[in-house]
């Protein structure tokens, strides 16, 4: 439970970060912001693998550069889902998603070191 809580919260400060980087992209309210974190991680968890298995053809010839647009895209779903949620079209949605994938790298990257630290 704890680990969906975490997730939940880097999704957020990573859209939170786009928020602030893109001027494409907004919030009404900070509710919105954790609504648009949670149903983010739904849409990637279970629509995100059967668009992917679907545009696997696409993704090879363009070398896996298209799943950057299958990425957006479920941040452009989410968006046309919540009408709090504002994002201006597909471009800024990819941008976001870059955005909101590397502080969750950024942030499993550290709180993997800090997990192994405390098993040594």
């Amino acid at each position: 439970m704890s680990s969906l809580i975490a997730r939940i919260l880097i999704t957020a400060f990573g859209l939170w970060m786009a928020d602030q980087i893109l001027s494409g992209i907004s919030f009404d309210t900070a509710a919105s912001l954790w609504i648009a974190a949670l149903l983010l991680g739904i849409a990637n968890a279970v629509i995100r693998p059967i668009v992917f298995i679907l545009t696997l053809p696409i993704t090879f010839l363009t070398l896996g550069l298209f799943v950057f647009v299958v990425n957006g895209a479920m941040v452009l779903l989410v968006g046309h889902l919540m009408p709090s949620f504002h994002i201006d079209r597909l471009g800024t949605a990819i941008l976001a998603s870059i955005i909101v994938g590397l502080t969750g790298w950024a942030a499993n990257t550290f709180i993997g070191k800090k997990k192994g630290k405390e098993k040594g």
